[in-house]
């Protein structure tokens, strides 16, 4: 009778032991994917607001999400109200990531050393356009009329415009900076600027009918587009792994729409003396504000 009972105890003890240790396994089963994902390190990515907010998370968000996962990191959006206080914010190193402009990174590496990672291959140019109704013909048509710009040190719609109204066309105008591309062709629909400086992919996301009302008088010289750089703060492992994500991505053909809204329809690694450094030569200083 005693042994009977000992053999039961024993085997309720050991039932209950292997009952524990279920327990534990599924409660670690269960937040193993969350656990995981909280310690992949987070990194801030900021991109220069020639759009929106809600327009560069649409665009931008599912992209990041691909790139983390692939990557292991957290890449989480930071947004900025114009383009003035973003470049404020780099040239104080505030983001780990971002997407700027070809002259942004020429300063962001002179002021915080920012590694450009990747880029489109196609060139970047800026366009000068008026309404398609304007009897403007040609730059000189220009000379004492407002023209608006998302900001003075916005590269394509801004900096190579206005450096080639001075010292080509030498033309004087009346610069109006209005924050954002789609504000600087607004103002030229309404007649409230005789022109407006921006860039083909800006241009080519307006309305259908946006479009219509707008031609394009000018359009510079091509120069490497934006890149998305990296803060040296962040780790050369992690560099790497979020650009070959990057260009592993731009494939996937359930991402080529956004690809092309950044737009990088066939990025490339970017390279600073090769892609940027250049632009030192263009003396654009005087032209930065």
């Amino acid at each position: 009778m005693a042994s009977e009972q000992s053999l039961r105890a024993v085997k309720t003890l050991g039932r209950r032991r292997w009952l524990g240790l279920c327990a534990m396994w599924l409660m670690g089963s269960a937040l193993a994917g969350p656990i995981a994902e909280r310690v992949w390190p987070a990194y801030t990515v900021g991109v220069v607001p020639q759009f929106p907010a809600a327009d560069i998370q649409r665009v931008c968000g599912p992209i990041l999400e691909r790139v983390g996962q692939a990557a292991k990191v957290q890449l989480n959006l930071k947004f900025y109200k114009d383009i003035p206080t973003f470049e404020a914010d780099f040239q104080a190193g505030g983001a780990d990531f971002v997407y700027l402009n070809p002259y942004h990174q020429y300063m962001a590496h002179r002021a915080q050393g920012y590694v450009p990672l990747v880029r489109d291959s196609r060139s970047l140019t800026g366009i000068v356009v008026v309404r398609k109704d304007d009897p403007i013909r040609k730059m000189a048509d220009l000379r004492g009329q407002s023209v608006a710009y998302p900001a003075p040190n916005a590269f394509g719609a801004s900096l190579l415009i206005r450096s080639h109204l001075a010292e080509v066309e030498h033309v004087e105008t009346n610069a109006v900076y209005v924050r954002t591309h789609t504000n600087a062709y607004r103002y030229t629909l309404t007649g409230k600027t005789a022109a407006s400086g921006g860039v083909r992919a800006t241009l080519d996301r307006e309305p259908p009918e946006v479009q219509a009302a707008l031609r394009v008088l000018f359009e510079t010289p091509g120069a490497a587009p934006h890149p998305l750089s990296a803060h040296p703060r962040v780790p050369e492992g992690t560099r790497k792994a979020v650009t070959e994500a990057m260009l592993r991505l731009s494939k996937d053909p359930a991402l080529a729409e956004a690809f092309h809204d950044i737009p990088m329809d066939q990025p490339l690694r970017a390279d600073q003396v090769r892609d940027y450094q250049p632009l030192g030569k263009l003396k654009l200083d005087r032209y930065v504000e």
